[in-house]
């Protein structure tokens, strides 16, 4: 997850304090504005966002790993106070919309502050508080927040972990109950007025509500790219149903009828993760004989190795720096929050953070020594070299060419983490490389956590779209929310749910509004730019064991993608490293082909869907 408060994207994420804005102030007649008018608003609002994004930053970062009503209060205040700014600077910018002889980049500056804030607030006095005070609340909340495992409490990071080892089906119910209800189900009326502030923002600026707002900020119209995710997910769809119908039969195996069925939808709690968003952990369930076992596991390499987190933080730089990106600063050794903090409370969730749009690039994790924290580590490094390497773009461009770029270009390098690029960094002996019978078992696992996430990654977003347009009432929220992850996911919750609830809060970009079809985007551009790379890199074996570690022509090419920052569409900074302007889920499909191959023969005769 990236966390930046500069750019205008960023705005609902940190959003900047300013005390007047007198000196952004558009002329008070809009029939007689010109473009040199909207020039000079540009310029004046870009220096604004920019100096006090610094402020709002630091604040921030304090808050998130520091948690206090104090910290709380002032996070509150100051996010309160961006939010009137980017309102107030959205507003103006509206004004210059009909202006003829704008430059490119004006109009797409103006575009970018007029869309750009996840959190819209009216002009409403008193508006901008308390969206802000429920943000920070529903955010701290989460943060704090406590399940129980065996009747006694356990933590937000604790316990995501614990559903990845436990077996037992009683204590998964356990967790999942008692994580859902104690920090979901709390925030349900919060929420509910949020949407209410936020939706009343949006018709300010112009748009329908706030989920409208959120899909125009992708260089295309609102509803069309409804349909580009909606086209996305139907050429994946048949691969994630291959895998359902598979990981189903395993689980029946492994537990009987009682618990899984061998129809129908899977209970969420069996996939060892909270939100049933990835099933990596479970793979010892599903594993086939012989080619399932890989031979090594990579958490029990790092611990055999004698990695501690800041070793596992110096591997991930190691890769970039392989590519010929320069080392990471000091500051980032001496401020990144790696391990959790044993005396405050702090939002373990990963974060990066760019907090002076110079060097100053941090992580936030409470990092464990596991193979998930050295995947996550790859990805959040991701985020700091994308900040980095668009530092020289004007205020406006300090972001990625969108929001699924910025989550893809760590998760694409983490693809790279195949055996060979283990055993490059000595973490695995050569003799211990599974030989090409195992690919099944590598696709596999990949599969658990790379295509188990797509229909999660697409749902969250859609619930909220439909929250946001009124087609989902606050009456039928949890309605809602169960009928999506059914629908997509084919899962179902281990005990019944009521309108009493609000699962989808037990979920930390609902609370946070952090939009979420960014990570959905993610998971099919990481396999664009992975093929990509590894063409240049002149890769001739099998898609899946391909490592460009090392490769600096490769890194001269991202890094050519990387510093275009926001400044053109999309697709522009696509081509520029892919040679494709479209998004597409083929790269995803040629990837796993293999084991889709693999997956309809063990399926043979079982039934499919739910």
């Amino acid at each position: 997850m990236i966390r930046t408060g500069i750019s205008f994207l960023a705005l609902s994420l940190a959003t900047v304090a300013m005390p007047s804005v007198a000196q952004t102030a558009a002329p008070a007649s809009a029939a007689a504005l010109t473009a040199a008018d909207a020039d000079a608003f540009i310029a004046a609002s870009e220096k604004t966002l920019y100096d006090f994004g610094i402020q709002s930053s630091q604040v921030n970062w304090v808050n998130a790993t520091y948690i206090t009503d104090d910290t709380d209060a002032i996070a509150a205040r100051i996010n309160a106070e961006g939010t009137e700014l980017s309102v107030k600077l959205a507003l103006e910018a509206a004004k210059y919309d009909k202006v003829a002889g704008l430059s490119f980049d004006t109009r797409r500056k103006l575009d970018l502050l007029r869309g750009g804030i996840t959190l819209p607030a009216p002009t409403t006095p008193g508006a901008a508080t308390e969206l802000s005070t429920l943000v920070t609340k529903m955010s701290s909340s989460y943060g704090k927040g406590k399940g129980t495992l065996d009747g006694k409490p356990i933590n937000g990071s604790d316990i995501e972990a614990a559903m990845g080892t436990e077996r037992d089906p009683a204590k998964l119910k356990e967790m999942w109950v008692s994580w859902h209800d104690n920090v979901g189900a709390p925030m349900r009326t919060d929420y509910a007025r949020t949407v209410e502030i936020a939706n009343q923002g949006a018709a300010e600026l112009g748009y329908a509500d706030t989920g409208a707002m959120w899909r125009s900020g992708y260089d295309m119209d609102p509803a069309a790219f409804a349909k580009l995710t909606d086209r996305l997910w139907g050429e994946v769809e048949p691969l994630y149903k291959s895998l359902h119908t598979y990981v189903r039969w395993k689980l029946n195996v492994k537990y009987g009828d009682a618990v899984q069925s061998k129809t129908g939808p899977i209970r969420s709690d069996l996939l060892g993760n909270m939100w049933a968003q990835e099933w990596g952990n479970i793979y010892d369930i599903v594993a086939p004989k012989g080619a399932g076992d890989l031979g090594f596991d990579t958490t029990e390499l790092l611990k055999a190795k004698g990695y501690d987190p800041v070793k596992m933080v110096k591997a991930g730089e190691g890769f970039y720096s392989s590519l010929g990106f320069a080392p990471l600063p000091e500051t980032f050794w001496a401020r990144s929050q790696i391990t959790k903090p044993a005396d405050r409370e702090v939002i373990c969730h990963a974060s990066a953070w760019d907090l002076d749009n110079k060097d100053d690039i941090r992580v936030k994790m409470c990092t464990k020594v596991n193979g998930d924290d050295f995947v996550t580590i790859h990805h959040e490094l991701g985020h700091n070299y994308y900040q980095r390497a668009y530092k020289n773009q004007s205020p406006a461009y300090l972001s990625g060419a969108n929001d699924g770029f910025h989550e893809a270009i760590g998760d694409f390098v983490a693809l790279s983490i195949t055996p060979d690029y283990l055993v490059q960094i000595g973490l695995l002996d050569q003799s211990r490389v599974p030989s090409a019978d195992k690919d099944v078992g590598l696709l596999l696992r990949q599969a658990m956590d790379k295509v188990a996430f797509l229909p999660f990654g697409l749902l969250i977003d859609k619930w909220r779209w439909g929250v946001f347009s009124g087609e989902i009432k606050p009456t039928g929220y949890e309605a809602g929310w169960d009928a999506l992850r059914l629908k997509y996911q084919g899962i179902v919750p281990p005990v019944a749910r009521d309108e009493t609830r609000f699962d989808p809060g037990a979920k930390y970009h609902v609370p946070a509004s952090v939009p979420y079809t960014r990570y959905f985007l993610a998971r099919l551009l990481q396999f664009q730019f992975y093929q990509a790379a590894c063409k240049q890199a002149g890769w001739k074996g099998p898609l899946h064991r391909c490592s460009f570690y090392g490769n600096k022509e490769v890194g001269a090419k991202l890094n050519a993608m990387l510093e275009m920052g926001q400044s053109k569409p999309w697709p522009d900074a696509l081509e520029k490293f892919t040679g494709s302007r479209e998004m597409s889920g083929k790269a995803m499909v040629a990837y796993f082909a293999p084991l889709k191959k693999w997956l309809d023969m063990q399926n043979k005769g079982k039934p499919s869907g739910w």
